[in-house]
Order: C-alpha cells, then structure tokens, then sequence
C-alpha cells in the first residue's frame, strides 16, 4: 500500500504539472500525500520535511539563479545576446541553417545565458533563418532543444548552468570535471542532432513539404541597431574564463585560491545550513563571482539601448522577479522527492537502484536512475536534485572504495540528466513549444526520437571509461 501511495502521487504530480498547474503549489499537496500511510503525520511532513528541503535548495543555488537571470536579461535587453547570435546565423547562412542553429544555441548557453532566454533571443533567429531555407519549421523545437538544452548545458566541461554546479556540492569536484567524457558527450549530443534534422530536413522536403504556413509567433525581420558582435561576445567569455579562474580546477599555482578555513568562523553560530567545507560550495562561489562581473561589463556595452529601455534597473528587477519563480519551482520538484526518499517504503526502491550494475562503480546505477527522477519531474535539474540528494553519498563512497575519480560520476550524472527530460510534461518543453508557436502533435515525434537517441550517449561514455579509462 506504501509504494501504491507513492506511485499514484507521483503519477498525480506529473499528470496535474503537464495539465499546467504550478509546481510550487501541488509539489507540497502531493508530497504529504505519499506519506499519508507512513508512521510521519502530514503537518511536520510539510513543515519540517518538505520546506526545510527545499529551504536548503534555496539556500544553495538562489544566487546562480538570480545572478543568471540578471546577466541574461542584460544580455538581452542590451542586445549583445541578438548580436552575437546575428553573427553566427550570418556567417553560416541559410545553406547552413541547421548548422548555424545548433552553434549559436551552444554559444549563448555556454556563455551563461539562461537557457529560456536562449530560447527566447535565438527563434526569431532560426525560424527566419529556416523561412529562408524552407526547412520545416516543425523542427525547430527539436533543434533548438539540442543546441540549448544538451552539450552546451551539461556535458561541455566549464558549462556554468545550474545543472553542472548541482553535483558539485556533493562531489566536492568543480565545474571543469571530467573533461573527456564531457567532450566525448559534446560531440555525440551534436553529431545526433544534426544528422537527425538533417535528414528529416531532407526527407520532408523530398514529400513536398517545406517551412509551412505559420501565423502563431511568427517573427519579423529586426533591423533595430545592435551591439558589436565582438564587444557583445565579451561578457560571455568573462563568465568562462573568469569561472576558470577563480573555481582553479587545475589547481594553478597562479589562479585563485579559496582560504579553505573561510567557514570555521561560522562554526560558534551553529547555523544549521552552512556548508561542511569550502570545497561543497566553491563552484557555486566561483560562478557567481563571474556572472557579477560580467553582468557589470555586459551593461556597460549595451548602455545604449539599456537607456532606451529605461536602464539598467528594468533588466535587474525582471531577472530578479524571474529567478525567484524558477528556484521556487525546482526547489518545489526537489523537495517533494527528497520527501519521497524519506519513506520507509522508499529504502526497497533506493536498494533496487543502488544494487543495478554494469561492470565495477557506481555508474550504471547512476545513469538509470537520475533518468527515472528526471523523468518522473520533467526536468533535468529537478531530477538531478533528487538523484544527488538522494544517492550521492552512497554513490561516491562506492566510486571511492574502487578509485573512481569523483569527477567521473560528476559528469557521467550531468550527461544522463539529458536522456528522459524532454517527456511530454516537461515544463521547459512545453515552454519551448510555446515560443516557437507549435504543438506536441506537431513537433513532438522528433524530439521523442532524439530522446531514444540522447538517452544513449551517457551509456556511451560509460563504455569508454570502462575500455579506456577515459576521464
């Protein structure tokens, strides 16, 4: 009856989130559900389970998120973000229209940007772009998907978006952890994508069918003056050299050094959610010192069109306003699966998934699982929230025990939380679908085979580090 309760809370989760009801208030409801049958009464459930779990989500990752959000909408509204994307979809031209997609979604996400404003800044880009080519514009959600949301989120070692900060909190690694699985998953995330477009490209054209006839957001051709492309592609390089700079994961003599005894003044405080050790928390650190700075010399570039727009503050305070919906909502999907952690009736399920392996390590057991908790909440970070909260003790103290470098399982986990998040309720999915004026009938049966296909890449590199070691 236990594992029934929570397998229909969880369905109910999913099924209310995909009709469009927010997170942040049926997570908690759902939450207290599942332990309706547990020994834990429902108010503590609430009080002292729930919220303070999502309290230490918060507590944690607000910062990237609000930093994020102000650089992007700086970015933005300053027009850097529109330029640098000008840029790369005029060099390569409409023959290269897939091409020029794919790059300019990476380079943006890569530079900090927060991935909804990639969406937002790149589909005017590319749907003109594939007008031009007459590629159907049924594929846009698919391509833009691959640019934004797969090698330039999660697997690109240094990727400063909130899913490559998340396991270093547990791992104690950094943002630059394991480098050749990371590159190895970059290429294959980006060779899927493009021959899979390419070849639909080719193959519809070849019935008859070519861009469409859209009405719903579809954009027009803007010849509002922008930013040098060059000055705008500053800022983004700030946050990557800057985060390398400071987060030191070579350990450089002549690179930044956290003064590992920073939290020992704290200790007399007894604060209940300060970090064990500098090394929990220096990657979060590290990316919001480069997100600051580079939000300071991204408004100084696009001042002008900033004071057209009634300055700098405009951008500020909508980042600010966005970022506290976005943590909000994936605090709520982490809080309600460290809640489903919690149950007694869990522990059968976590010894289920602990005990799947494939060859020595951790990391079979690590792939299925943060794709069923992404799955399950319909986003990469949520679900990886769940996993690392939930597993990543167990998992590294297993990588340890085998000499398993914990930047292996870092990366391998960021490359799987790229497998099953584009299920139909997934919120940024639907997001997606949504800005670029199209539907699941419509667009959906790309994005489910490039599921099946990016679902294969952490298994992929899995079988490199167990052939060649690769780090």
């Amino acid at each position: 009856m236990d594992l029934a309760i929570i397998f229909i809370s969880l369905l109910l989760l999913m099924f209310f989130a995909y009709r469009g009801f927010s997170l942040i208030f049926i997570a908690p409801i759902f939450a207290v559900l599942a332990a309706i049958t547990s020994d834990y009464t429902s108010m503590p459930v609430y009080s002292e389970l729930y919220m303070t779990k999502a309290a230490e989500y918060i507590k944690s990752y607000y910062p990237v998120f609000l930093l994020g959000a102000v650089f992007a909408k700086i970015m933005e509204e300053g027009g850097l973000a529109a330029s640098v994307a000008a840029k790369i979809v005029s060099v390569l031209g409409k023959e290269r229209a897939i091409l020029a997609v794919l790059l300019g979604c990476g380079v943006l996400t890569y530079g900090g940007l927060s991935v909804f404003v990639v969406a937002f800044v790149m589909y005017p880009f590319a749907a003109i772009l594939f007008k031009q080519a007459d590629i159907p514009k049924r594929l846009l959600p698919a391509i833009l998907w691959m640019g934004i949301f797969t090698y330039s989120m999660v697997s690109l070692p240094g990727t400063p978006q909130i899913q490559n900060i998340i396991p270093a909190a547990v791992f104690g690694t950094t943002t630059w952890a394991g480098i050749g699985q990371g590159l190895l998953a970059s290429i294959l995330f980006f060779i899927i994508a493009y021959v899979w477009i390419s070849y639909r490209s080719k193959s519809l054209k070849a019935k008859g069918e070519g861009y469409g006839k859209h009405t719903l957001n579809e954009p027009e051709n803007n010849n509002d003056e922008l930013p040098d492309w060059r000055l705008s592609s500053i800022p983004l390089l700030m946050v990557i050299i800057i985060n390398l700079y400071v987060s030191n994961p070579f350990n450089w003599s002549w690179a930044f050094h956290w003064a590992q005894n920073s939290l020992l003044a704290f200790a007399p405080l007894k604060l209940s959610l300060i970090a064990s050790s500098v090394a929990k928390v220096q990657a979060i650190w590290s990316i919001n010192v480069a997100l600051l700075i580079s939000s300071i010399v991204a408004a100084y570039i696009g001042r002008k069109k900033l004071r057209r727009l009634g300055g700098v503050i405009h951008p500020i305070n909508t980042g600010a306003i966005g970022s506290t919906s976005a943590v909000l909502n994936v605090a709520s999907g982490y809080a309600f699966g460290c809640v489903i952690a919690a149950l007694p009736a869990f522990a059968m399920i976590k010894s289920a998934l602990l005990g799947l392996s494939f060859g020595d390590g951790p990391l079979f057991s690590s792939i299925i699982t943060t794709n069923i908790m992404v799955g399950i909440t319909g986003s990469s970070s949520a679900g990886l929230m769940i996993t690392v909260g939930t597993f990543g003790q167990e998992w590294l103290t297993w990588a340890q025990q085998i000499g398993m470098s914990p930047e292996v399982l870092h990366r391998i986990i960021c490359i799987a939380s790229e497998g099953f998040d584009t299920v139909p309720h997934a919120g940024a999915l639907v997001t997606l679908m949504a800005v670029c004026g199209l539907t699941h009938k419509e667009s959906y049966y790309d994005i489910f085979v490039l599921t099946l296909l990016k679902f294969s890449v952490a298994f992929i590199c899995l079988i490199a580090y167990m052939l060649f070691g690769l780090v």
